[in-house]
């Protein structure tokens, strides 16, 4: 089994880099739904030069690109237990931009998902 100690720090930032752009990318999606219409065509071709829209996509894509460089290194079993970060981050975005409560259940959760990492990779 891989070691997360003898993890690079690109590796480290990769695996923390692409939840945190994953969530960014749905407060993105968040904003562009509040411009949206109703669904047709017009509301499409809309949304398809939507600049928060494109940026949402874009934000998915490099963090794709991110995430594929960090599977060169990492086993995907180790991998993709990060990917869980993104339910720790998006409700802090959330709130962030939104003023979306955050509850104590958020932080139970957050801490259950981070004893969880722990639990997997220690």
């Amino acid at each position: 089994m891989m070691q997360l100690s003898t993890l690079t720090l690109a590796t480290w930032t990769g695996l923390l880099a692409t939840p945190l752009l994953i969530a960014m990318g749905q407060v993105l999606f968040k904003l562009t739904s509040q411009s949206t219409g109703t669904f047709s065509v017009a509301s499409l071709i809309m949304l398809a030069v939507n600049p928060v829209f494109i940026a949402a996509l874009a934000l998915y894509g490099f963090g794709t690109v991110v995430w594929i460089y960090v599977l060169r290194s990492v086993p995907l079993t180790l991998a993709y237990s990060f990917m869980g970060l993104t339910f720790c981050f998006v409700p802090l975005l959330a709130q962030l931009f939104f003023g979306e409560p955050l509850h104590m259940r958020y932080l139970i959760g957050t801490l259950l998902i981070l004893a969880g990492l722990v639990t997997i990779h220690v």
